[in-house]
């Protein structure tokens, strides 16, 4: 097993929306990444990301553990190493319906790709990173590995048509703060990127109706979130430059969560 001398993350759903902003931003930092999604690999997206830097790519969901644990040994067999997590794969409900009358069968499905997923992952590689990580003393080494947790706005803000959504949010926001804490002593940092209205494809139904809501001052910054401005808050988080802080939550909002008379 060669090990690679750049570092190397891990990143669901990072082919398209704001994955792609996350690994685009790391390969031009200078990091490996290997991505999980569960379309086919695109030779066009692939060529594409790989003039940036070193990327791979394997076929598979969050949401089935053996996916993940395939994903996990794929990229150490690869590079000999893994230093961040980004759990960013994550779905709405497929119909947006009033919570009276959702079924359960949309409940299970989103909960299971944007929050049982992550949690399970989160699980296999930071057991990884501390075997390939060997003795560690917390007093006198570094950082050892990063977890950055993709949630929304909506694990705050309460949408009644799309209940599963705000839940599962809401549930990596959790998640995040009981990793911190046990992964702290570890020398792993966990951290949770929260984005506003960001444009992607899965915002693109209710671009319309968003649009004018920011043009009304839902978002202090008077724009559209783009996937690189995650991607850019994502890097921050990763870079190690800070090694005692971890549990944060960092808003890519726009300000949107900014309370105002």
């Amino acid at each position: 097993m060669t090990r690679l001398d750049q570092p190397v993350a891990m990143v669901t759903g990072g082919n398209r929306g704001i994955g792609r902003g996350i690994t685009e931003r790391l390969l031009k930092e200078g990091w490996a990444v290997s991505i999980m999604a569960t379309r086919p690999a695109d030779q066009n997206l692939l060529d594409e990301l790989s003039a940036l830097g070193k990327v791979r790519y394997t076929r598979g969901s969050v949401a089935d553990l053996d996916d993940d644990q395939r994903f996990l040994a794929e990229t150490v067999d690869a590079w000999g190493r893994v230093d961040a997590l980004v759990n960013n794969a994550g779905v709405a409900p497929t119909e947006r319906l009033d919570i009276l009358v959702a079924t359960p069968d949309s409940f299970d499905r989103v909960l299971d790709i944007n929050l049982r997923g992550p949690y399970f992952l989160t699980q296999l590689v930071a057991n990884r990173m501390i075997e390939l990580r060997g003795d560690y003393d917390p007093q006198t080494d570094g950082v050892v590995g990063t977890i950055v947790n993709v949630t929304s706005i909506s694990a705050d803000v309460v949408s009644t048509n799309r209940g599963e959504y705000c839940i599962s949010k809401a549930g990596g926001t959790m998640a995040s703060k009981l990793w911190a804490v046990r992964l702290a002593p570890e020398g792993i940092l966990v951290y949770e990127v929260r984005p506003g209205m960001i444009l992607t494809d899965m915002t693109a139904a209710n671009a319309e109706k968003y649009t004018a809501a920011i043009s009304e001052g839902l978002t202090p910054v008077p724009r559209w979130g783009q996937p690189s401005d995650v991607g850019g808050a994502v890097f921050a988080m990763v870079s190690g430059n800070m090694p005692y802080s971890t549990g944060d939550i960092i808003h890519v909002d726009g300000g949107m969560h900014l309370p105002q008379l």
